[in-house]
């Protein structure tokens, strides 16, 4: 049965990254041939993949190249180093689909790239990126940076198993 994953924050490309989110990597090509092997270590071509913004620093046929290769169902929902690239752009280089928008799944998650207010007394999850190494407190927010995950998208019941509050609890 296909699974649902969600990722979000490769940077592609973006050398500066290494430096500035202290990833383990020597440069580069060494970061985006890991990433690749991670993402799909994990993802098989009939899953879907929510991946919520700041995916690739690269030109249009070099991403195109780099998600070719990634498998799953790929939507994007752009994130703030995305939304210079139209969306017809990014559908062009390979996702199935894009959001200029944050998305809600399954009545309860609120899919976004950069962290959304919620309170304590709204009954829903902001699954988010854009922080990186940064992470908020409570329930309310999961951040999906791959710097927390060993560079590998979550599966939904990952997600919703850490942030639902379990009966008894």
């Amino acid at each position: 049965m296909a699974k649902v994953f969600f990722t979000s924050d490769h940077h592609f490309g973006h050398k500066l990254i290494i430096d500035f989110e202290s990833r383990p990597f020597n440069d580069v090509e060494q970061m985006n041939e890991v990433m690749i092997e991670s993402w799909n270590s994990v993802v098989n071509p009939d899953d879907k993949v929510f991946h919520l913004g700041d995916f690739s620093f690269l030109n249009k046929e070099a991403t195109r190249a780099i998600v070719a290769r990634l498998h799953g169902y790929k939507i994007l929902i752009l994130g703030n180093h995305d939304r210079g690239r139209s969306r017809s752009w990014w559908l062009d280089a390979g996702f199935d689909e894009v959001s200029e928008y944050p998305l809600i799944y399954k009545d309860f998650f609120f899919l976004s790239h950069e962290p959304m207010y919620m309170n304590k007394h709204m009954p829903y999850v902001n699954v988010h990126g854009h922080i990186h190494g940064q992470k908020y407190e409570g329930n309310n927010h999961f951040n999906i940076c791959v710097e927390h995950w060993n560079y590998k998208p979550l599966t939904f019941e990952q997600i919703r198993d850490s942030v639902v509050v379990k009966e008894g609890d």
